[in-house]
């Protein structure tokens, strides 16, 4: 599956996570790639309202991990400071792909071989990459056959 999304402001973009979000699985992946502003948490907010979260969603940052209860649980990661598989298990990550929610991670291009690495057959695996084309206006492209 391949996708490509023109959004022209952030109502746009959480509008399209949002119909996005309502295909997702427990157990899915989503992987994040975009510059700073790009649009990620907005995307993930779009995510939260498919699954059900009533909580306000904010950026992982300082906590490299949010958790959220909804219909699914939402694990919203930041990768900005991870650097490595061992980074990775260091903080959990992979312990939560065992909780049974979905996996939503920020700047997962640090780590290029993660798509790979959860793309087991035992999940789908997303790549979700984020432009901006202007001040408001961004193309998101989202794939499940290769990182983005």
């Amino acid at each position: 599956m391949k996708r490509e999304i023109v959004s022209h402001c952030a109502a746009d973009t959480e509008k399209a996570a949002f119909e996005f979000g309502k295909t997702l699985k427990a157990g899915d992946a989503v992987l994040y790639e975009g510059d700073l502003g790009a649009g990620k948490t907005t995307f993930t907010k779009g995510l939260a309202r498919a699954l059900g979260v009533d909580d306000v969603v904010t950026s992982p940052t300082f906590a490299l991990v949010n958790e959220y209860s909804g219909k699914i649980p939402l694990f919203h990661f930041d990768l900005y400071r991870i650097e490595t598989f061992d980074d990775l298990y260091a903080i959990g990550f992979f312990d939560y792909l065992e909780r049974g929610g979905i996996i939503a991670a920020e700047w997962s291009e640090n780590i290029p071989a993660l798509f790979e690495e959860l793309n087991d057959g035992n999940r789908a695996v997303y790549s979700v990459r984020i432009e901006k084309t202007g001040d408001n206006d961004r193309k998101i492209l989202i794939s499940s056959e290769e990182y983005l």
